[in-house]
């Protein structure tokens, strides 16, 4: 966010689906990134980027080049992302080797990757891969290896899970994937960037901010 920018509040407005927090993500890309998106929530972003960006798409099951997931008689079964979505290739896609796409995820070589998460904290740790219940999966992947790897990790998520306990919180409960790591939250009733200075909040929708800070338990700043 620019100095000029302000929060937004959109009371008016229903909560984001996760197409719009997707779009909302596409938007703020810078032209030019090379990016990886996430297993889960995180692939539609691909639908909403805008073909003149030059948004580079990385998947860590060793493609460059990803295009919009595939539909229809564009899906090849032997063209997948790293969840297994079929996805499409564009001009100048390229292939390799897995160890090659970990070697670019943890250089240092992608701008941003954007994630879902179980929780994230206010200082940007990062938890996504177990909730540390006996009976859940753990699924760490590549997550832990974009949390550190990548210049900016954005976060994809619902701001509240199906119990109504926030997912934003004060500190992880849940094991981390990453710390500090996290610099933006996106999710269907705001949008948050995490700094040094605390909680930003860019936009809202159908809440305000006060009402969210309430909710969240945490102190929030305007833009």
């Amino acid at each position: 966010m620019t100095a000029e920018t302000r929060t937004v509040e959109h009371l008016d407005h229903e909560p984001l689906t996760r197409d719009e927090v997707a779009a909302k993500i596409a938007r703020d890309i810078p032209a030019g990134s090379y990016v990886n998106l996430g297993i889960g929530q995180p692939t539609l972003v691909s639908n909403y980027l805008d073909v003149d960006s030059d948004v580079v798409l990385h998947t860590e099951n060793g493609m460059l080049g990803m295009g919009p997931v595939a539909t229809g008689e564009d899906i090849d079964p032997d063209l997948t992302n790293a969840g297994k979505i079929p996805v499409t290739e564009l001009p100048g896609a390229s292939y390799f080797h897995h160890a090659d796409s970990f070697a670019m995820m943890r250089g240092g070589h992608l701008d941003v990757c954007v994630l879902g998460a179980f929780q994230v904290g206010i200082q940007g740790d990062l938890a996504n891969w177990h909730t540390g219940s006996p009976d859940a999966i753990p699924a760490v992947g590549g997550a832990m290896d974009l949390a550190i790897g990548a210049k900016d990790v954005f976060v994809m998520m619902t701001l509240f899970d199906k119990d109504g306990r926030a997912k934003l919180v004060s500190e992880c409960t849940y094991p981390l994937t990453g710390v500090a790591c996290v610099s933006r939250v996106y999710s269907d009733l705001a949008i948050f960037e995490l700094g040094p200075a605390g909680v930003t909040v860019a936009e809202t929708w159908s809440i305000s901010v006060d009402e969210l800070s309430a909710r969240l338990h945490l102190p929030l700043l305007r833009a």
